[in-house]
């Protein structure tokens, strides 16, 4: 057995026993494989042992991929999206995680109507107010939530955020309570939302305890980046 395909019986495993710990159901939680800096051979290797999504964070990166690798999975964007990039974020994914900005789901929008398909988005939120991490402002989520759900060519699925690293999992947990919260918060101003975008290979089990839809894993799938 690869150690990739070995590495995913792994992650698949832990996701199952979190989420049965918490008395969810496994098949709620989606692993987005993450393909940042991946070579396209191994990414292959990976859907040939049963990876379905993939997950981007650079659109020049993806794009190349995808050319190469083609649609047998769904390819997500998590990373920071730039305006400028959204023609090509519509043509290349099936959808951002990380939607922070009235202009970006404007540009997204506009160019999903261009393309004449719907598409999913996901705003991502900043929790940790860290300068260097990408998100919008908490008391800003319900603005943007509005407008996107004007926006005709842009479907509303969820949240996401990445919390500050932290040596001890458990120490992500707030923030992911956090999250789930805000979700709450949302449905009770009468935005229903049904994913979350949160947890990565260090911390996905604390995660999928609350509430994650959507789990974030490079490094435990791929081994550590070059």
């Amino acid at each position: 057995m690869s150690q990739i395909k070995e590495n995913l019986l792994r992650v698949t495993e832990r996701i199952e026993k979190a989420a049965l710990r918490v008395g969810r159901d496994p098949k709620e939680i989606r692993l987005v494989a993450v393909s940042k800096t991946v070579e396209p051979a191994r990414i292959k290797e990976a859907i040939e042992a049963g990876v379905s999504i993939l997950g981007e964070n650079y659109v020049q990166e993806a794009k190349k991929k995808i050319e190469e690798i083609g649609r047998p999975v769904s390819w997500h964007f998590i990373g920071h999206l730039q305006s400028n990039k959204a023609k090509y974020a519509v043509q290349l994914f099936d959808m951002v995680h990380s939607l922070d900005s009235i202009p970006l789901a404007e540009e997204l929008n506009r160019r999903a109507k261009q393309a004449d398909r719907t598409f999913k988005v996901m705003i991502e939120i900043n929790l940790s107010g860290e300068a260097t991490k990408f998100g919008t402002d908490e008391e800003k989520i319900l603005d943007l939530a509005k407008r996107i759900l004007h926006l005709n060519y842009l479907s509303l699925e969820g949240l996401m955020t990445m919390p500050p690293y932290f040596d001890s999992p458990e120490m992500g947990r707030p923030y992911y309570i956090k999250l789930r919260e805000l979700r709450e918060k949302m449905g009770r101003e009468g935005i229903p939302l049904k994913e979350l975008s949160m947890g990565m290979s260090n911390d996905f089990e604390i995660a999928i305890e609350e509430g994650a839809t959507y789990v974030r894993v490079g490094t435990a799938i791929f081994g550590p980046r070059k």
